[in-house]
């Protein structure tokens, strides 16, 4: 019985390698391996010019795309001489169940690189749906209290911890550049900024309205109440990547900073609030030290909120980056966070739900993401 459960266990994995074999070899072609390749040949070329260093801005946009480019190829030829040793590992089992004397401690590792080789193609899988021409970018990220009075506030400085949270859990880090105080608790609206590798990328997944359904910390009578936050995500461009803005276009409005921040803090007026004229587009900045310096942070925002206007002006292949904007309010939400009377948060765009809300809200999001990622994708395809 031990032997026919070992051979059962081998000729398992052995199909599910050949699986995980072909699907490799397709991750091969979608991630276009062999370019990608032929790119690190030439970047690692100029990488060795001495005059490289002559233009610093080029430079370092050559050797981080060096860099990211060696990590990614790293991996895949990782993954396939995990693969070829996995499958020489199915032999040796072959060879001992031959003999008559299985060995249980082979068979254990044959079956537990098989699915972390499942795993780690999972991982290569999804990066495929990370693919458009900004979703390496780091990305600005603005949240807005809508519908619901001061629980929607209290709601909007959630979801600032939750994408925080998130961010942590995948090793990004999170400036935040401006809030706005609510008037009784939590927040009207907060602009941060997440950087990280394909940050924009996982996070324009999460565009959108945000449902809380919860009983009211705020109500004296204990009843439940609903309220609404919003999300806007738009991809941080390269210094070299920034439109121009004319001086003459720009309100520019100075006051004193509120929060965190050092002794300066409500002292001097140093945060910036910069109104673009023609567009009305506004963004602010008080987290740095400096009035110079939250003018220029302010401006790198203000100049990619003006790149995704012109994009999504320009039309059709890029109305993804920001899709539709709908009201912050009932009947337009992506995704409904439900505390009371039951606990339940279910994505209504994918239909992925799960129970366990506080690690919904504590940055437990991936599932959503990948789910929203793939929707997205077969839309399109």
């Amino acid at each position: 019985m031990a032997d026919l459960k070992a051979e059962n266990a081998v000729r398992d994995a052995d199909g599910a390698l050949n699986e995980l074999r072909a699907r490799w070899e397709a991750a091969r072609e979608y991630l276009k391996i062999d370019v990608r390749r032929l790119r690190f040949q030439e970047l690692g070329a100029l990488a060795e010019d001495p005059d490289l260093w002559n233009d610093q801005e080029h430079a370092r946009s050559v050797t981080t795309e060096l860099g990211r480019l060696g990590a990614d190829l790293e991996a895949f030829d990782d993954l396939g001489s995990t693969l070829d040793d996995a499958m020489v590992l199915v032999e040796m089992c072959r060879e001992t169940l031959a003999t008559g004397e299985a060995d249980s401690s082979l068979i254990s590792e044959l079956v537990e690189s098989t699915k972390d080789l499942d795993r780690r193609l999972g991982e290569l899988e999804t990066q495929s749906l990370l693919s458009g021409p900004y979703d390496e970018n780091d990305a600005i990220v603005d949240v807005h209290a809508g519908a619901g009075g001061t629980d929607a506030q209290d709601w909007a400085e959630m979801l600032v911890r939750m994408y925080s949270r998130w961010a942590e859990r995948r090793g990004f880090d999170v400036e935040i550049d401006e809030v706005t105080e609510g008037q009784e608790a939590g927040i009207l609206s907060a602009t941060f900024i997440v950087k990280g590798r394909y940050a924009y990328g996982w996070l324009s997944a999460e565009r959108g309205v945000h449902r809380l359904v919860r009983i009211s910390p705020f109500d004296s009578q204990a009843r439940r109440q609903t309220s609404f936050a919003s999300l806007e995500v738009t991809p941080l461009l390269d210094d070299d990547a920034t439109v121009d803005i004319d001086e003459k276009d720009l309100r520019v409005d100075t006051y004193r900073s509120s929060g965190a921040g050092g002794q300066h803090v409500n002292k001097t007026d140093s945060a910036i609030r910069l109104t673009h004229l023609p567009t009305g587009i506004v963004v602010s900045c008080q987290n740095e030290r400096s009035q110079h310096q939250n003018r220029a942070r302010a401006m790198q925002i203000l100049a990619a909120k003006l790149a995704e206007r012109a994009r999504l002006e320009r039309q059709a292949e890029l109305d993804a980056l920001s899709g539709v904007r709908s009201d912050n309010s009932w009947g337009s939400q992506i995704r409904s966070y439900v505390q009371a009377p039951y606990q339940l948060v279910k994505d209504l765009r994918t239909d992925v739900e799960t129970g366990n809300v506080d690690a919904v809200l504590d940055g437990d999001l991936d599932t959503f993401m990948e789910a929203e990622l793939r929707r997205q994708r077969a839309a399109h395809s």
